[in-house]
């Protein structure tokens, strides 16, 4: 109470005091802007308080918003209204809308976006993530290289169960790039952790059938998806990659024609197999 006293004690305006001891700086920094903007509006005493709690309110979701994304470490800015839909054909715009609720992430549920390079997926996978965070959850974006090895590291320090409890408080964990990897059952150990607790998000361009090889080893592998499947979303994307599709528009590379054979690199290009836009199961 002296404390308080003599914080009020040392301003010509106890009510700023009290509002900053409050810690409701958005009320505090523009009071006599919301005051007079209640005046001209000839607010009652009610309305000029949901205001004032209104702007306090807006501030302080716009300051989490910022420090999530922080947090989050998305290597680029990138939202849903900037991805090209109709580039990618073999998307469904509404249930790309009904991830975006972010209720899959509520339930634990799962997300693998599927397919070759250059096609969205991180694009999708970021977006998705930013969406997260403006519904309210925390995210975290790492790639499948530094995730494995963050756990090998842990794991030679006998820090490894300390990192699976860091890497299991996100509500939302995205994995891009998931490559072959030969430490799958520190993978496993992961996903465990997190199974119906927390919702990963994971892109590939392996399809699923070909993860006993991605893994090198089938029954880790089968034990992986076994828990990964059980209550998910699987989305294949089947197209072209936007930076060769770029680079043909700009006459870098020869559009195909019926005559042509295949044009170079076609190899990474063929559409990866799999269950496209699967139910999660329940």
């Amino acid at each position: 109470m002296a404390r308080a006293k003599n914080i009020m004690e040392a301003t010509a305006d106890p009510l700023d005091a009290m509002l900053a001891r409050l810690q409701l700086s958005g009320i505090r920094d523009q009071l006599d802007t919301l005051l007079d903007e209640a005046a001209r509006s000839n607010l009652s005493a009610r309305e000029t308080l949901i205001l004032l709690c209104e702007r306090e309110i807006a501030r302080k979701d716009h300051r989490r918003i910022e420090m999530a994304l922080k947090l989050a470490h998305f290597p680029a800015v990138k939202e849903l209204a900037g991805f090209d839909f109709e580039a990618q054909p073999s998307i469904d715009p509404k249930q790309i809308r009904d991830l975006a609720a972010s209720r899959w992430i509520a339930n634990g549920e799962n997300v693998l976006l599927l397919g070759p390079p250059g096609v969205g997926k991180t694009h999708l996978s970021i977006a998705l993530g930013r969406e997260a965070i403006l519904a309210g959850y925390t995210v975290q974006f790492t790639t499948a290289t530094t995730l494995v090895a963050s756990l090998a590291k842990a794991h030679g320090e006998r820090r490894l169960d300390e990192k699976l409890l860091a890497l299991s408080k996100p509500k939302l964990l995205i994995v891009d790039e998931l490559g072959y990897l030969h430490a799958a059952h520190l993978f496993f150990q992961l996903v465990s952790r997190r199974y119906e607790t927390g919702a990963m998000l994971i892109t590939s361009n392996r399809s699923v059938a070909e993860w006993g090889t991605v893994f090198a080893d089938p029954v880790v592998a089968t034990a992986i998806l076994d828990r990964l499947l059980h209550h998910s979303h699987v989305l294949t994307i089947r197209g072209d990659s936007y930076r060769l599709r770029a680079k043909r528009k700009s006459g870098l590379i020869k559009t195909p024609t019926a005559g042509d054979g295949p044009p170079v690199g076609s190899a990474s290009l063929r559409p990866v197999t799999g269950a496209n836009n699967l139910q999660p199961r329940s």
